[in-house]
């Protein structure tokens, strides 16, 4: 590194494709800058995982009390406003800790929206100039928002999660993992809910067979989906909304998400100006998360690639490029498995293949009808099963499953795909037991 700019390294985004790498990368000894023009850690502690996963635990309690409704004396009921309440509770500490995190480490933080000047120099808001040796994009996604007339009438998923008061009824445009999982929790708290697709399948990167249980379930529980909808437009009457859709139809509701997605949040950020190449899927990267112009680099969701837009892929490659930076390592990324997961309820959570790469290669796919299985009979789960992947020489290399601890079991999985243990090496692998995880590597 040299001194010739002001920061070795600059990061561009606060989130975890930035701080779980700055401040160990700063505690090295680099020079580092991070320039954040909102709350320090991003989405995902702000307005995103941390938030979804505090206003979900409720709905998970409930969904079990149900189940043992002839055991237990009465059925608890979710209280919105307290809700909302206890999760702000949860995420208001969460910036100041990441802030002294950074600070501690010794980077240095720059409050506000940066645009590059040129390859090393970038200005935030239009005052204040700064350069680096180095400068990473970490600027995340944002809500896409549908180019329709009325859309400023609708609401993102930071809006839906700020509600002091849950609508009576809702519609939500789009059926990925935003507008699923909330679904599932405004359904869960007493919303009439309806999601409209933008064509007939939701959740498009999962098992579809275990999807369409999902929906079967929410269905149950009275919420609408309509296919193919092709929402037309947004208008206001008195005190509601309606949705223009399909073939001249309306639907009256009080108050309307936007779920359709994310996209890289690239706005003002002038990439243009100096050459950087990147589309509507984010910034393109070498294999070792360098852009077209040398001294650029990119990390997390704003990447163009087909990992999942999850936390621990930003984790990782955060961690990657402190130990690139720092000269502990100068090979490419290596990627382990990246499972992902849906906060429905059940759950559906996977990793490594998917069964329908898994079925096309000709690997064997393993049905295991878990709802029958005594530890899923203590909740009384009705819905649970997963599908197991094995290469040819029994390695388990893949796994799916639909219930609702379905994010634990397959966590407890990860380290036999990603080692390829064999078959002796798993059965030296002794859980706690009785845990979902002992289950789980039992099926192995």
């Amino acid at each position: 590194m040299t001194n010739k700019y002001d920061y070795d390294v600059l990061y561009i985004g606060a989130g975890h494709a930035t701080f779980d790498g700055a401040a160990p990368l700063a505690k090295t000894g680099v020079r580092v800058g991070v320039i954040e023009s909102g709350l320090i850690g991003g989405t995902c502690p702000n307005r995103g995982c941390n938030a979804k996963i505090t206003l979900d635990e409720p709905v998970k309690l409930t969904r079990e009390t149900a189940r043992l409704n002839d055991i237990l004396s009465s059925a608890p009921t979710i209280n919105w406003t307290a809700n909302v309440a206890h999760k702000q509770e949860i995420i208001d500490p969460l910036p100041a800790g990441l802030t002294a995190r950074l600070e501690d480490g010794g980077a240095t933080i720059i409050h506000g929206h940066a645009t590059f000047k040129d390859a090393h120099t970038v200005v935030v808001d239009d005052q204040q100039t700064i350069t680096a040796e180095k400068i990473v994009i970490a600027t995340g996604l944002k809500p896409h928002r549908l180019d329709i007339p009325g859309t400023k009438l609708a609401h993102d998923s930071s809006d839906f999660m700020n509600l002091k008061r849950l609508p009576q009824s809702i519609v939500i445009i789009g059926a990925g993992y935003i507008g699923m999982e909330f679904a599932t929790i405004a359904n869960a708290a007493g919303a009439q809910v309806t999601v409209m697709l933008h064509g007939d399948q939701a959740l498009r990167d999962f098992y579809q067979p275990f999807v369409a249980q999902v929906v079967d379930d929410l269905t149950e529980r009275g919420v609408t989906f309509i296919k193919n909808a092709n929402v037309q437009a947004f208008t206001k009457q008195d005190d509601q909304f309606q949705v223009s859709y399909g073939d001249h139809q309306q639907l009256t509701t009080d108050w309307i998400l936007d779920a359709t997605g994310r996209i890289p949040n690239l706005d003002g950020l002038g990439l243009d100006r100096i050459g950087v190449k990147y589309d509507r899927h984010g910034v393109y990267v070498n294999d070792h998360l360098q852009t077209n112009v040398p001294n650029i680099y990119a990390a997390g969701d704003v990447l163009a690639n087909d990992l999942p837009k999850v936390t621990p892929a930003a984790y990782f490659e955060s961690k990657y490029l402190m130990r690139l930076f720092s000269g502990q390592t100068s090979a490419p990324i290596d990627y382990p498995v990246i499972p992902s997961v849906v906060f429905t309820s059940p759950r559906i959570a996977q990793a490594g293949m998917k069964i329908p790469a898994a079925e096309k290669a000709g690997l064997t796919v393993s049905d295991n009808d878990l709802a029958d299985y005594w530890y899923y009979q203590v909740s009384k789960e009705p819905i649970a099963a997963s599908k197991q992947v094995h290469d040819q020489d029994g390695h388990l290399v893949g796994v799916t499953e639909i219930s609702d601890q379905a994010e634990d079991a397959v966590n407890a999985l990860l380290p036999a795909i990603e080692y390829q243990l064999d078959r002796e090496q798993i059965d030296r692998l002794i859980g706690i037991f009785p845990t979902i995880g002992y289950a789980a590597w039992h099926r192995a």
